[in-house]
């Protein structure tokens, strides 16, 4: 065995590692060094065995991407790691597929059929991913409509853009000498990235991102066998199959299949019907005051945080809240839903960096069945995921999806800014149910001025 292919063992045992690390948020911090440990392993490694390369442009390269990358790491809000994942994974493809073109443009060797055929897959994925990365970060960041952009013929398209793709494939692989085709290959590819992803909802940008990440996963695994590097090959793999997972996970949340997620368009307009779907709900708009008092008279109070709670920035807030609550003997449980905020895990950092306790943090099957005997669940800023019309409503498009049961509490507390509907574009039946209040505004200040009543009692 080569000596660097035992360090390159080395880098994949830690990030293997640092993966299952990253699945709890007590070991995240520690599983993301050492996953980073290990890259950094596999990186100096293929620097020592490689000839010809400037290390002066190597260093260049390294401050440069160190600066910009501590620049949006310190500015980017929580809110928007959904966007910074979106780019990265953008990023992480294009690298795979330009290091792929300047292998075939300039070779180092003879390309083999299995070369020409891994280059084409690379650069093919690698250029997709990053087209269709940007325009979720466009659709996420509101650049792009969020809404799904859809016209007559659309799959039609993209399955001739596929096919055409496949046939300048073969032909790239049967005579590698006619750059042209080479050159429309890689245009073809972003543009199927791009037809690909606009006719999503912003509901669903998620679960594309996710998928976009085993995208990129996989054309940096492809890029591994242009090189015949292991490292690349084996750090790939784990970032393709991981990013399936993760989007098996998330559909799970939603009830929803990943090809129902891409064709099913969840945001467009709603028929209303004859009725209408904007009927009337009857809203009770409370005070602070008036809800610190039903808060006073409660003995277990559960927490459902939403993406209001993270664009408010009432991570700290709630907490402060809730262990006022918990030192009057109160039993205090957050509920967190698998696709509350944008991403699978949003609401467990968030919580986590106000440090609430670790088990007080219940997932969607652990505490569904305590809303039965909750006094008062607190909803902060979610939308989609407590609406019961997932339950028995047919037409709704989220009919089918997972909810938290939290209108089977005796009070339901329901902090919005205004009465805007969530990702899916629907209103929330729960807003008029007799157990229903509301009570309107920032959800850090709304919660900050709770804090304040629950103590003047």
């Amino acid at each position: 065995m080569h000596w660097e292919n035992i360090f390159y063992v080395l880098s994949s045992v830690l990030f293997i590692f640092g993966i299952k690390r990253l699945s709890h948020p007590r070991t995240a911090r520690s599983g993301n060094l050492i996953a980073s440990m290990g890259m950094l392993i596999a990186i100096v490694t293929t620097l020592v065995i490689s000839n010809s390369l400037s290390y002066e442009l190597i260093g260049i390269g390294i401050i440069i991407g160190a600066i910009i990358g501590a620049f949006f790491a310190m500015r980017v809000e929580m809110t928007q790691m959904p966007q910074m994942v979106a780019m990265f994974n953008g990023f992480g493809g294009i690298a795979s597929a330009l290091v792929a073109a300047a292998e075939f443009v300039n070779p180092s060797d003879s390309l083999s059929i299995f070369n020409l055929s891994t280059i084409s897959l690379s650069v093919f994925v690698g250029t997709l991913t990053f087209t269709g990365s940007f325009i979720a970060f466009g659709k996420l960041q509101g650049f792009v409509s969020g809404k799904p952009i859809v016209f007559p013929g659309q799959q039609l398209l993209n399955g001739l853009i596929a096919s055409s793709i496949m046939g300048l494939a073969v032909y790239i692989v049967l005579f590698p000498n006619d750059l042209n085709y080479f050159y429309l290959l890689i245009a073809m590819s972003a543009v199927i990235g791009i037809t690909l992803t606009i006719p999503i909802g912003g509901a669903d940008m998620p679960v594309v991102i996710s998928l976009l990440n085993s995208y990129s996963g996989i054309a940096a695994a492809s890029t591994g066998f242009v090189l015949d590097n292991n490292a690349l090959i084996i750090s790939g793999a784990l970032v393709g199959a991981s990013g399936l997972i993760l989007t098996n996970i998330m559909c799970k949340g939603m009830n929803r299949s990943l090809t129902n997620v891409i064709f099913g368009a969840v945001g467009l307009e709603q028929d209303t019907g004859s009725d209408g779907d904007a009927k009337e709900i009857n809203i009770k708009s409370y005070s602070t005051e008036e809800a610190a008092m039903i808060f006073d008279t409660a003995e277990k109070i559960i927490v459902v945080p939403g993406y209001g709670l993270a664009v408010a920035q009432a991570q700290h807030a709630v907490r402060e809240v809730a262990d006022y609550l918990s030192g009057k003997g109160k039993k205090v449980l957050y509920a967190i839903h698998p696709v509350a905020g944008r991403m699978p895990g949003h609401m467990n950092v968030l919580l986590a960096e106000a440090n609430v306790p670790y088990d007080q943090l219940k997932d969607l099957d652990e505490v569904n069945n305590e809303f039965e005997d909750c006094d008062v669940a607190l909803v902060l800023g979610a939308n989609d995921v407590v609406n019961p019309a997932a339950r028995h409503d047919a037409s709704s498009p989220i009919y089918g999806m997972p909810i938290l049961n939290v209108d089977k509490s005796q009070t339901v507390i329901i902090n919005k800014r205004t009465m805007n509907t969530g990702f899916a574009g629907v209103q929330n039946e729960l807003f008029g149910y007799d157990n229903s209040i509301m009570v309107f505004g920032d959800a850090k200040d709304m919660l900050q001025q709770l804090l304040k009543d629950l103590k003047e009692l």
